[in-house]
């Protein structure tokens, strides 16, 4: 039985600033430019408490969880945040336009406490590997401030849409927060504290199957902690926006692979590696190359790569071999062409294990297909693998019949803003 809850958020206060400067991409995304812009725009953005810069003292590094449980205990004393006075679910729309098609979409969903489950109970699924590094991290935050600053992203099957149907009713009002962030994507806030909108709302989720969209680290952290802590009230819930499986406004971007710091790396020797498993075509430009490799079928491997010191651009596509013969969890997660990348050419071919993937050496995921090829343009990386995305029926096929796919397989847009709402526990 699916369990979620309204609760009593903690939002910023007028005396804090407008929303734009407060609010944050999560946390993983915030690049050291980011970071810095968020540092410059209020000295109460939520980047002091999710990604907090290392300050220094004396010559002693400090401790940047043990300064952000100092500052949200602060920002509360000092009213910078106030906490609403009746239990509430929030309905979250986001407008945006796709990033490749410029299509106007609108996501609505709506923030809310869900109790965390151990997957094996069948309730929450995921659909990808997470990394070690990231889960420590938000683990000691969590410790530290005993809060959750962003939502996790969540998909529920509601082919009938009787949740959405009280987001629609709602978002009638004007929006609590109406809000644009830097990338163009319009977040709005509508504040449920009706009892019996409540309560519908809460009959409709019991009995609906959940898979993680984006937030794995995040939800096996909170996961730890409630076990961890199981005599603190409230660590075993939580905050997540719950999106409808089954809206149109679903987008999902691939995310590009590229390596470094390779030993013994050999452009050549790979090459006539890859050219035993693939049919290897090159071409002279990237624009060439995208359009080939969305060309081919989606139940057919298309994966793009590019090599440091070399001009080409080299489109990896089926051979006439058994491509499921790399054994994983299921024929279904076998079919992708993550799964292929990384169980033959990344492991088998390259070496790379992975453990060494799992603790982010050598590899890092790129948003952008040109951003990933100019990593490599620009002598960042050795070599870069060009994904296309995986379609959100794939993810959920694969989820739902108890597969997973590796790390960062997807990555859906626009990311859900850290600092509209925040729950406190314990």
């Amino acid at each position: 039985m699916t369990k979620v809850f309204p609760f009593q958020a903690w939002r910023y206060s007028k005396k804090a600033g407008p929303t734009k400067t407060l609010i944050a991409q999560p946390y993983d995304k915030i690049t050291a430019e980011l970071q810095e812009s968020y540092y410059e725009a209020n000295p109460f953005n939520i980047v002091r408490l999710i990604k907090r810069k290392a300050a220094p003292k004396n010559g002693i590094k400090s401790n940047t969880y043990e300064e952000a449980a100092e500052t949200l205990e602060t920002w509360i004393t000092d009213k910078v945040l106030e906490q609403e006075n009746r239990p509430s679910f929030y309905a979250y729309f986001q407008e945006f336009q796709h990033p490749e098609n410029g299509q106007l979409i609108t996501r609505k969903g709506f923030i809310g406490l869900m109790q965390v489950e151990d997957y094996s109970a069948g309730i929450v699924h995921r659909h990808e590997l997470t990394h070690s590094g990231p889960k420590l991290d938000r683990l000691e935050l969590t410790r530290h401030t005993r809060a959750h600053f962003g939502q996790l992203f969540m998909l529920y099957e509601d082919p009938e849409g009787s949740v959405d149907q009280s987001l629609e009713q709602t978002s009638t009002a004007p929006p609590l927060i109406n809000v644009e962030d830097e990338f163009g994507t319009i977040h709005k806030i509508w504040q449920i504290c009706d009892s019996n909108t409540i309560g519908r709302m809460q009959v409709a989720m019991a009995d609906k199957r959940l898979l993680i969209a984006d937030g794995h680290h995040r939800y096996e952290t909170a996961l730890a902690y409630s076990r961890e802590n199981p005599d603190v009230p409230g660590a075993d819930r939580v905050m997540m926006t719950f999106v409808n499986i089954h809206t149109p406004g679903l987008v999902v971007l691939a995310t590009h692979r590229v390596f470094n710091s390779l030993r013994m790396f050999d452009k050549s020797d790979l090459l006539n590696k890859l050219r035993s498993h693939f049919e290897v075509n090159s071409f002279e430009d990237l624009d060439t190359l995208e359009r080939h490799m969305n060309e081919v079928p989606s139940d057919k491997i298309s994966i793009g790569s590019v090599f440091s010191g070399d001009p080409l651009y080299y489109l990896l596509s089926e051979k006439n071999t058994n491509r499921g013969s790399q054994t994983k969890t299921c024929d279904s997660e076998n079919d992708l062409d993550v799964t292929i990348l990384h169980s033959l050419v990344i492991e088998r071919l390259m070496g790379v294990s992975p453990h060494d993937v799992r603790d982010l050496k050598h590899i890092r995921y790129v948003r952008g297909l040109r951003v990933a090829a100019e990593e490599v343009r620009s002598g960042k990386a050795q070599v870069a693998f060009l994904l296309r995305p995986v379609a959100v029926e794939k993810i959920a096929e694969i989820s739902f019949g108890g597969g997973v796919m590796p790390q960062k397989s997807t990555d859906f847009y626009p990311k859900l803003q850290a600092g509209l709402t925040i729950y406190r526990f314990g």
